[in-house]
């Protein structure tokens, strides 16, 4: 079958094409995938911030794009994280749109209660913990705990925001900051300045929540 064989060709190479430089910014090559992750991940905050379900389909789309760039930068974390998120998102989707669930124009952020916050705090540092010894003892990661600080409070940034407690930005605009730094560690340009839009919109998404918490 021709077409099943050109089909799987396009897919094999796919992960090429989505490696290939297509600028340079301060001497550092912008790959392709970074660039299109970058975008997406811009479009997906919008999504979250208003509320809307696509948001999560296009955490999948960027969580696999950065996959590729952070295993082409050794941030062997931040590359586990991007699996993980996939996962999660796809949880978080199902979290809002499940039939059981309420109507998309009936969705109420709320915030999170008090042990909810204790909760969400131990579990970003215990993750934090855990991640960096792990990436220090087993990996050649540049920067370990650098590189488990964003990624263990990005899982907990996650699980806030499915269940949506307004609290999740607040836990983002931390992970975006810290994410900043270790990326222009390590030159990943054009993704410093995604993650600086992002603590930005991490307070517009903060006021855009609040319109809707009761």
């Amino acid at each position: 079958m021709p077409e099943l064989s050109d089909g799987l060709g396009l897919l094999r190479a796919l992960p090429s094409a989505l490696q290939s430089v297509d600028l340079d910014v301060w001497g550092s090559p912008v790959t392709r995938a970074e660039w299109l992750g970058a975008a997406l991940g811009l479009w997906m905050v919008v999504c979250n911030a208003r509320v809307h379900p696509m948001g999560w389909v296009l955490a999948i789309l960027s969580s696999i794009l950065y996959a590729l760039v952070f295993l082409n930068s050794r941030l062997y974390g931040q590359a586990a994280l991007q699996a993980v998120f996939v996962v999660m998102a796809a949880w978080g989707l199902w979290q809002w749109v499940r039939p059981s669930s309420t109507p998309q124009a009936a969705l109420r952020p709320r915030p999170a209660p008090p042990q909810v916050q204790r909760n969400a705090l131990w579990a970003a540092l215990l993750l934090w913990g855990l991640l960096g010894s792990l990436l220090a003892r087993t990996t050649d990661n540049p920067a370990p705990y650098a590189d488990a600080l964003p990624t263990a409070g990005s899982l907990v940034a996650t699980w806030l925001l499915a269940r949506q407690y307004h609290d999740n930005w607040v836990a983002w605009l931390l992970v975006n900051l810290s994410a900043l730094l270790l990326f222009a560690q390590q030159g990943l340009w054009p993704t410093v300045a995604l993650y600086a839009v992002l603590a930005v919109m991490s307070g517009w998404g903060w006021w855009m929540w609040g319109r809707r918490s009761p």
